[in-house]
């Protein structure tokens, strides 16, 4: 038996989504409409939709989510020396706003708003999200946050981590790879079963986790 594992004593109750991912994505590509139409789909159940409050993936889901009068927060930085960033984005209007003072501030405020983070393609910023997100699932094994892969492509990178990097055994347990909304709600369901099957009584950040319930 997995001496991990125990009777749950109290539920873990995923609220909040937290989306990374392009961007430069434009409102006619498909990747802002997976987005807009993921946001849809997530704010239409309740969950509250976080970004970074600039374009492309981000706005996308804010967009989506406001369609349905979702709730939104971007977590925002308002860069005056890094020009490769694309900072805050206007047309970007979102229910709260968070502001952050630095680029790495902005992303680990976005971790903590959100209970779950779902990853689309993108670039650079990206992949340190993604590197960020699963380090950290890996060293809180067990009270750490979850994350979806969103698309099919992700198959092949993460084969190719697995291939060719040291991994040490929990690292594909803490993600899934999803391809529409459908198996989004399903893996969000399935990580809440998942979590509220940990013994969080003596963690006391876990006890103060707004989705433990």
């Amino acid at each position: 038996m997995d001496k991990a594992k125990v009777i749950p004593t109290s539920r873990v109750k995923i609220k909040t989504v937290s989306f990374f991912g392009y961007a430069d994505a434009k409102p006619d590509s498909e990747l802002y409409k997976q987005a807009f139409e993921l946001a849809k789909v997530l704010a239409k159940k309740g969950l509250t939709i976080v970004n970074g409050g600039g374009p492309g993936v981000m706005d996308a889901s804010t967009k989506g989510a406001e369609s349905v009068g979702g709730e939104t927060v971007a977590v925002t930085f308002y860069p005056e020396d890094a020009p490769g960033f694309e900072g805050r984005y206007v047309g970007n209007v979102v229910d709260v706003e968070v502001k952050t003072e630095n680029y790495i501030e902005r992303m680990f405020k976005l971790m903590e708003h959100g209970d779950i983070y779902i990853i689309f393609n993108g670039g650079t910023g990206t992949i340190s999200e993604l590197g960020t997100a699963w380090v950290l699932a890996r060293l809180y094994f067990g009270h750490h946050k979850p994350f979806l892969l969103y698309g099919d492509f992700w198959e092949e990178v993460i084969g190719c981590f697995e291939k060719n990097m040291k991994m040490r055994g929990n690292e594909r347990n803490v993600f899934e790879i999803v391809n529409n909304p459908d198996e989004v709600l399903v893996a969000i369901k399935r990580f809440e079963d998942k979590m509220s099957g940990y013994n969080h009584a003596h963690c006391q950040v876990c006890s103060e986790k707004a989705y433990m319930t």
